[in-house]
């Protein structure tokens, strides 16, 4: 059948409906019913074929929505010639005006207006008009007259929704004459109260891009740093050159078209393993050179600083950033800023942080600066990146290739396999003795069976992956008298964790926790202070043979370089653990490995989860290339020994996949577990504590502890920040987070305090909206943040907002590993930090593009824990179409940086 016959069919069948009253069927049969036996015995065009499927009808239906979006692309030819003119007015009635155009007076002709209809049909609107205008019953419209149609909303759940309505006249009512049409976008939000507090404070306006000028000549002025930062015991004797970005990587796109291309494009490899990793590592610096001026001052929200003197000591000047204690940007103890005073731009003073405070920074200046300050004294302010990080890194990338770590790197199976009589009896913790997949990983790891190739523990959330990397080192330190460990995790954070686990099982005196100066003295544990580096207010490093002595180590990725530094011996320690290895950049893995691993001796153990979240990057090429995959997730991907073999199973010699999630209640863990891992996870967290919100009275269903809520919100920007955030969905989650205070204890459902809540949304500005919002409620949530900030964390109930209300940016977000639509490993993460109870906000229409969004949403619905928006039938494909409208933007910033602000990485 011709497509435009298709398309009358569509508009007459769906006229019928409107006249009949059954505009609300649904249910195809019973609409294919209609068509056969009411519908087609009436119909004056001659259509006699009956539908005997239902998709003939919706095709019918569909491709006339299709057509008359492609008469959209005509409007304005069709209004010069008709002298029409449809205008809305804020009220929401619409007006189709006739009108005469100077320049072609097509307008003196009467015109039939013959048919009206939204393009995609909302529950919530209804069109009234008075003629009740209809194909059978056309409007004859004269020059001057003017017609009114109403458009009504009736609202139920608050969101943002926009119509289209296409318009059809004709010249005259003869059959043979073509009618044309007219397209038009209404659009309609139900907000609350706290909504219209939380809308945008300006209209979004992207940051002007400044016109370059080469950098005017000016002197520093070197200023104060801390006294008694660290007590330096352990000699400098390896070498940490400056590595300052080579002249031909500073033109960025000319190089990469250049000589440097080949190393990038072509597959990684030992012989271009060093100069590969060391040119990503430039384009990442270049990239956060870039990124840290958003934080200078003068900006979008300071024109300039002032700093006040220190009320204890007048030697230090006061500078507030607000964003500082969430690292954004990141500033330490011992860092630097640059300032000078507006206007005189040929001398900046250094200033060296002395202490970082809630929104400021206390800073030591030369006495030349503080001579001339007055209070009220206008400054400019630049920050710095830290070098030393990026350093560290190009040091290891160079050692791993002079220590010949090629078999540690791109490991080869051996050809004689390891033999199960090889492995140890162990007595373990009871827990660990009765799961299977951790005494096995303990055995092997205790066995060496993969050496010199890393051994992996693959851990899925939930399943005791730290559990077993403490449980492995303390059977090494309890059956090998010779060993020393090295024990590494990429944040302190993650370090601390592991070494309190530690001290739990081995004496403390046998254990080290090494910090670095930059650490704040007061975020080191109470628990961990005797067996730390920290003495007092001052951190000590001690000499080379007094650090051999102790048979545990344990620091971050890059505070490991110390020991590099201090030229601690390769092969001192036989072995190296790595936790939460997905989430490191893999040269920051090689920082404890290189210089300080024997090759062949030693053994590397990586524990992480490939299917989270892996590294933060910055830089658009480095993404590219490659920077972004771990060196867990590199292993697993490439080399045969880590993948499951011909009987679907792992190589117990090389990895193992821990398989008993702890933490979850079974419904929470259904599709995680089956998109990512294969249907292998065991739902083993205790009962009673899984079920504490199974009989809560606001879940759709009960005893099914799982709730996607449909909204159609709306993502908006403001001001100059170029992050998302969608109104709509904080107020469905301040809702929610009521009903869960209220709850407490009501029907059995457990009581519930702050602490146990955790809001997880994609983008800074979402976050910075919920907190706001939670401000009203008036309870100290500490657990708002994004989904990198709850890696490995855990909370009773989970609440996620998707934010993401627009199509235009879904691709933005999966090239740059952003939001959640199009990222599996971000919503891996958002949906299996709940241990009783997860709700997700979010808009279905724009999930369901994702295949893994629309299993979770599919899910939720069979299951019978949907909630909140049901969009009538309607075309996807027009949907998609008539949401784009936004017009993207070419960014200087990375859109990492700009999307979600992360926090700059500082744990040394």
């Amino acid at each position: 059948m011709p497509l435009s016959i298709r398309c009358q069919i569509g508009l007459d069948f769906f006229e019928f409906l409107k006249e009949t009253n059954r505009v609300s069927i649904t249910d195809r049969i019973q609409l294919r019913d209609i068509y056969n036996n009411e519908f087609r015995m009436r119909c004056e065009c001659g259509y006699s074929s009956p539908l005997t499927s239902v998709t003939a009808l919706t095709q019918s239906i569909r491709l006339c929505c299709l057509y008359y979006f492609c008469m959209q692309l005509e409007e304005k030819g069709m209004l010069e010639r008709s002298g029409l003119n449809p205008c809305s007015k804020t009220n929401g009635k619409l007006h189709l005006r006739k009108k005469t155009l100077q320049n072609d007076n097509t307008g003196t002709e009467t015109v039939y207006f013959t048919y009206y209809t939204p393009l995609h049909w909302l529950k919530c609107l209804s069109l009234v008009d008075e003629q009740k205008v209809t194909k059978q019953n056309p409007l004859s419209l004269k020059p001057g007259d003017s017609y009114k149609i109403q458009a009504v909303f009736s609202f139920s759940l608050v969101g943002f929704y926009p119509a289209t309505l296409a318009f059809e006249f004709k010249p005259d009512l003869q059959p043979s004459s073509a009618a044309f049409y007219i397209v038009r976008f209404i659009e309609a939000e139900c907000v609350t109260s706290l909504g219209l507090e939380l809308a945008p404070i300006a209209p979004y306006k992207p940051r002007s891009i400044p016109a370059w000028t080469p950098e005017a000549h000016y002197t520093i002025v070197d200023g104060v740093p801390p006294e008694g930062l660290s007590v330096m015991r352990l000699k400098n004797v390896v070498e940490l050159k400056r590595y300052r970005v080579p002249s031909y990587l500073h033109d960025l796109l000319e190089s990469l078209k250049a000589l440097r291309l080949a190393i990038l494009e072509s597959p990684l490899n030992w012989e271009n393993y060093t100069e590969r990793f060391q040119v990503l590592l430039y384009l990442e610096e270049l990239q956060m050179e870039v990124d840290i001026k958003r934080y200078n001052i003068p900006n979008a929200d300071r024109e300039q600083a002032t700093m006040t003197k220190d009320k204890t000591n007048k030697k230090l000047l006061v500078l507030e950033v607000p964003g500082v204690a969430e690292n954004r940007p990141s500033v330490l103890r011992g860092d630097k800023l640059l300032v000078y005073p507006v206007g005189e731009p040929g001398v900046k003073y250094c200033g060296y942080v002395h202490s970082v405070q809630l929104d400021s920074v206390k800073l030591g200046f030369s006495s030349q600066l503080l001579s001339r300050f007055v209070e009220g004294m206008k400054f400019n302010v630049e920050f710095t990146i830290n070098h030393v990080t990026l350093r560290l890194q190009h040091r290891a990338a160079e050692l791993a290739f002079s220590r010949r770590l090629e078999r540690v790197l791109f490991p080869v199976e051996p050809n004689m396999s390891f033999q199960p009589n090889d492995l140890p009896n162990l007595r373990l913790e009871t827990l660990l003795e009765k799961n299977p997949e951790q005494y096995q990983a303990v055995q092997h790891i205790v066995a060496g069976s993969s050496k010199p190739a890393p051994y992996l523990i693959f851990g899925p959330p939930g399943t005791g992956k730290t559990v077993t990397v403490v449980e492995a080192i303390k059977q090494i330190k309890k059956t090998q008298a010779n060993c020393y460990i090295l024990a590494c995790a990429p944040s302190n954070s993650a370090a601390d964790l592991l070494c309190k686990r530690i001290v739990d099982h081995v004496d403390k005196h046998e254990v080290y926790r090494m910090y670095a100066s930059s650490r704040d003295p007061k975020l080191v544990p109470m628990e961990l202070k005797e067996c730390s580096n920290l003495d007092g207010d001052c951190y000590i490093f001690p000499a080379k043979e007094e650090l051999m002595k102790y048979k545990i180590m344990v620091t971050t990725l890059l505070t490991a370089g110390r020991l590099v530094t201090g030229d601690i011996p390769e092969g001192h320690f036989t072995h190296v653990f790595i936790d939460e290895a997905g989430h490191a950049v893999e040269t920051e893995s090689l920082v404890p490995l290189a210089a300080l691993l024997d090759a062949e001796t030693g053994q590397v153990v990586l524990a992480g989860d490939p299917k989270q979240l892996g590294p933060i990057l910055r830089s658009p090429f480095a993404l590219k290339y490659g920077m972004g995959v771990s060196l867990l997730e590199r292993l697993m991907n490439n080399f045969p020994m880590y993948q499951k073999n011909a009987d679907d199973v792992f190589n117990s010699c090389f990895v193992t996949k821990l398989l008993r999630n702890y933490r979850s209640h079974p419904a929470i863990l259904e599709v995680p577990n089956e998109l990512f891992y294969d249907g292998e996870l065991q739902p083993c967290a205790e009962e009673y504590a899984r079920n504490f919100y199974c009989g809560w009275e606001h879940l759709p269903k009960q005893n099914f502890p799982v709730i996607f809520h449909g909204v159609t919100g709306k993502d908006e920007r403001e001001a100059s920040s170029p992050s998302f955030f969608n109104v709509a969905e904080v107020e469905v989650l301040m809702d929610y987070v009521q009903k869960l205070l209220q709850a407490q204890g009501k029907r059995g459902v457990a009581k519930i305090t702050p602490r146990d809540i955790g809001i997880i949304a994609p983008y800074r500005k979402q976050v910075q909206k919920i907190r706001k919002a939670l401000d009203k409620v008036g309870k100290d949530f500490q657990f708002v943040g994004s989904v990198e900030e709850f890696q490995g964390q855990e909370r009773r109930v989970i609440l996620v907002s998707a934010v993401r209300s627009s199509p235009d940016y879904t691709e933005i977000d999966k090239d740059f590993n952003l939001g959640f639509v199009k990222n599996e490993k971000r919503f891996n993460v958002a949906v299996t930090r709940a241990k009783t109870l997860l709700i997700v906000v979010g808009n279905p229409r724009i999930l369901e593009t994702d295949s893994t969004w629309a299993r979770f949403i599919q899910y939720c619905r069979d299951e019978g824990g949907y909630t909140g928006f049901i969009r009538a039938e309607e075309d996807e494909d027009v949907v998609a179409r008539l949401q784009a409208l936004y017009i993207s933007i070419e960014p200087t910033e990375s859109v990492i940086q700009q999307q979600l602000d992360p926090e700059w990485r500082n744990d040394m």
